[in-house]
């Protein structure tokens, strides 16, 4: 098992300059969103880009940012919840190597807030905050550039600004129907008729403002954020702001079992995790669902495709 060091968000060191929310644990490197030029092509760059995702709104945005921003900056944001799967630890790694790749800045929000909002860890905060750590550190292992990439912790960025994001969360609430936000219910894992607390109906307002917030180009996360990012978009309409956030979704890696359209962490047979031993993994390859000569719906084969 990948072994960490529990430090809380203000034990970390920030990049000279940096903000206090900045995370940097000793030996991993933190974006300072230098203006260092990216030797490909804007054309290279894009397919670069446009690799990392299964859809993009819109091609052309992404093509005119790239051509006029040599450093656009990438957001996405975790809940430190429990164990990683390797959709989240390897396929992610690739993804933020193959953006910083191409000039852009990554920053990693890491939402200790939000997942205590959403009762992970029981809501221990503590323990969400360990999770966080853990997963810094699992992604370090696997290679991830970190040169150009920072992770912010939400609960200290938030209390250091909150006379900037308050406002913006209210704002996002002010203008959205109840039945619009809790449309967004996927992004917590849950559904639109479950009976969702007070906190989760407040979750993806929230999460639509973390992304001006940052001000993030490009919201780089899965298909199943998909419906907040574009309650994003539709805000930019709302208050007549012409560039929108691009959004840059990857595909789901599926679970390991028959009918399912992700890994699920709290189904130990439905995933890979990162610190599972080469026995575990090779007892859960033999269990998957692989139906001869079929290609929809195969895990087996999205796992080779991807």
């Amino acid at each position: 098992m990948l072994r960490h060091t529990a430090l809380m968000p203000s034990e970390y060191k920030t990049a000279s300059g940096g903000d206090a929310g900045a995370w940097r644990p000793d030996g991993l490197g933190l974006g300072t969103h230098s203006a260092a030029p990216c030797a490909l092509s804007a054309e290279e760059r894009y397919d670069l880009c446009r690799s990392v995702g299964a859809e993009c709104i819109q091609e052309d945005e992404l093509r005119n940012l790239l051509k006029h921003k040599p450093n656009p900056v990438c957001y996405d944001g975790f809940e430190p919840s429990g164990r990683m799967h390797i959709a989240q630890g390897v396929g992610k790694a690739i993804n933020v190597n193959k953006l910083t790749a191409a000039g852009c800045t990554f920053k990693f929000w890491v939402a200790d807030w939000f997942a205590q909002l959403n009762n992970k860890m029981g809501g221990d905060l503590k323990k969400i905050q360990t999770v966080g750590r853990y997963m810094v550190e699992v992604w370090k292992s696997v290679g991830m550039n970190l040169d150009r990439v920072e992770f912010i912790s939400s609960s200290e960025e938030i209390n250091s600004r909150a006379d900037e994001y308050w406002p913006l969360v209210m704002d996002i609430a002010r203008r959205n129907s109840l039945a619009r936000v809790v449309r967004c219910s996927q992004i917590m894992g849950r559904n639109e008729t479950d009976d969702l607390a007070a906190s989760q109906i407040f979750y993806p307002c929230m999460q639509c403002a973390d992304i001006f917030f940052l001000k993030a180009d490009i919201c780089q996360l899965g298909m199943d954020q998909r419906k907040v990012n574009m309650l994003a978009r539709e805000y930019c309409t709302e208050i007549k702001r012409k560039l929108k956030p691009i959004i840059l979704s990857h595909a789901m890696l599926p679970g390991l079992l028959e009918g399912q359209e992700k890994m699920s962490k709290s189904d130990p047979n439905s995933a890979i995790f990162m610190e599972d031993t080469e026995q575990e993994v090779k007892t859960k390859l033999k269990k998957a669902f692989c139906p001869p000569a079929i290609v929809e719906g195969n895990p087996c084969i999205a796992y080779a495709h991807q």
